[in-house]
């Protein structure tokens, strides 16, 4: 099994301002000097965490998802980030999956944030991804999704898990960036996973600071990369599957996992 190049982008964002975003994410995407496979933004990567959706969404043929295959193709890598999508009259905070050929998967955020009523503006997603990349299964969530454990639990069946890799990003207030760091490494001990989390860092137009933490958390809940908090960063990190198949063989606490069922 080969290991998996990650690369997280920690970035300012421009509030509402989707060409001076995707410009900054070229200028980043123009240093990276080493192979990566995978290429993380944050959540709502072109506007930043908007208020107005409607005037801000894009369909599936927008500008941003072609902007996004492009990149990608270019830079021979999965790109994956968040933005606003409206699809039959219904909009979604969607995260896209996009590969270098131009297919992609998407993932619908799952929990609205009910107190900065995302809700009231948004559909709410039903279905889990799990996607595969070099062998590796990977598992991609959206921000609030990060505080509802059952959601993004892993599964064992027959020593086989669901996912390898759980992979979050956010638009997550420097507010309550205690318990974003905490649940970062609950989520990754619990589920015996590589845990990757992008957060933006400045002040967006609502004037919610945001500090950043971008990280990338081991199975045993160490972080192995930590990007420096209120300040733009990249950070690029191998994540060695052999290490990860190992200790899961030395503890396999997957047997004893609880079984359960989510409905919607």
């Amino acid at each position: 099994m080969y290991d998996l190049n990650v690369t997280l982008i920690q970035p300012d964002l421009v509030w509402e301002d989707k060409k001076s975003n995707l410009l900054k994410f070229e200028d980043f995407f123009n240093r990276i000097d080493r192979k990566t496979d995978l290429v993380v933004l944050p959540e709502m990567f072109n506007t930043g965490f908007v208020v107005d959706q409607r005037s801000l969404a894009e369909d599936m043929n927008g500008q941003t998802v072609a902007w996004m295959a492009g990149q990608a193709s270019k830079l021979n890598t999965v790109i994956t980030g968040s933005l606003v999508i409206v699809e039959n009259g219904n909009y979604y905070n969607r995260l896209v999956w996009m590969k270098p050929d131009g297919n992609y998967s998407i993932y619908d955020k799952r929990h609205l944030f009910h107190p900065g009523n995302e809700h009231e503006q948004f559909s709410q997603g039903k279905q889990k991804l799990i996607v595969e990349l070099l062998g590796w299964k990977i598992c991609p969530l959206v921000c609030y999704d990060l505080r509802f454990p059952v959601w993004s639990k892993n599964t064992w069946n027959n020593g086989v898990y669901e996912y390898d890799l759980l992979l979050y990003m956010a638009n997550w207030p420097a507010a309550r960036s205690y318990a974003y760091r905490q649940l970062l490494i609950a989520r990754a001990i619990e589920n015996q996973c590589y845990v990757v989390a992008v957060n933006r860092v400045g002040i967006d137009g609502k004037g919610t600071n945001h500090q950043g933490d971008s990280t990338v958390i081991d199975f045993k809940g160490k972080h192995l990369i930590e990007i420096a908090p209120n300040r733009e960063g990249m950070e690029t990190i191998s994540l060695s599957y052999d290490k990860l198949t190992d200790f899961r063989k030395g503890f396999m606490v997957g047997m004893d996992w609880d079984r359960f069922e989510i409905k919607s």
